[in-house]
């Protein structure tokens, strides 16, 4: 063979090589869903001794499964397909409100990372069809950034109940907020509030992502902090950005202070 067929022959093998490489380490877009559906629902109703997801509600349709990302790291996601955010189900009427029910499994980070936290030290988060990679709704159940904490702190005066831009850049990039006056969100879905806001404006619920975080009112009374950001250019729109997978929070001096 000559010289120049062998490079070629090699040349081909390598690039053959790559391709297989990328297949093999391309994130499954389903790979969640798969748990869900094939693991988790089906070994509780089989009453299995173990199950992958640390809860399965299967009258109320969701699971709360540990993610592999953190220390704390958990995820609430329904038993039945829905793909994420842009999902028509999540915002039509009578639409089961997964965020209270993540709200309420904050217990899980909790006790993964061994301390009570504040409620402006919680973050939920889902990401835009853009800046995730799975295509079964999830919401990130994690510990906030302590500088988004900070910053937050520092300008929740200053949020009321429509929605306003931020006056800085959170972890690089631009979010409005709104305040939720409903500390427990029983009459309150995120889905809704954003949904309402964009759709006579024509905007995609696809290219949209949200963060909740809990606050307390001045008067005493609980409440939340919902952040929102759209794709542009060079931004994805994660929210997840503001979450801090290394709970670097657990590690303040007053963590005896009970939850709020």
């Amino acid at each position: 063979m000559k010289r120049s067929a062998v490079l070629a022959f090699f040349a081909t093998v390598v690039a053959l090589g790559a391709i297989g490489a990328w297949v093999t380490v391309r994130p499954d877009p389903d790979a969640l869903w798969r748990i869900v559906s094939e693991q988790c629902v089906p070994a509780a109703r089989s009453g299995a001794a173990r199950n992958p997801c640390a809860k399965v509600d299967l009258d109320q349709g969701y699971v709360v499964f540990k993610d592999r990302n953190g220390i704390g790291q958990y995820l609430l996601m329904p038993t039945g397909r829905i793909d994420g955010i842009e999902s028509p189900e999540l915002v039509a009427p009578g639409a089961r409100n997964y965020w209270r029910d993540a709200w309420e499994a904050r217990s899980y980070l909790e006790q993964a990372i061994g301390t009570p936290l504040r409620r402006e030290e919680i973050g939920l988060a889902v990401n835009s069809t853009s800046g995730r990679s799975q295509n079964h709704l999830h919401i990130h159940i994690d510990c906030m950034q302590p500088q988004v904490i900070a910053a937050l702190a520092a300008l929740k005066t200053t949020i009321g109940e429509q929605w306003t831009d931020l006056p800085m850049p959170l972890p690089g990039h631009s979010y409005r907020a709104r305040l939720i006056r409903d500390g427990t969100l029983g009459e309150t879905d995120p889905f809704q509030l954003l949904f309402a806001d964009i759709q006579p404006r024509g905007e995609a619920m696809a290219d949209q992502t949200l963060l909740l975080t809990g606050t307390t009112l001045a008067d005493g009374r609980p409440a939340f902090l919902l952040l929102n950001d759209s794709v542009e250019p060079g931004d994805n729109a994660s929210a997840e950005e503001l979450q801090d997978h290394s709970c670097s929070v657990r590690t303040r001096h007053d963590s005896g202070q009970p939850r709020a």
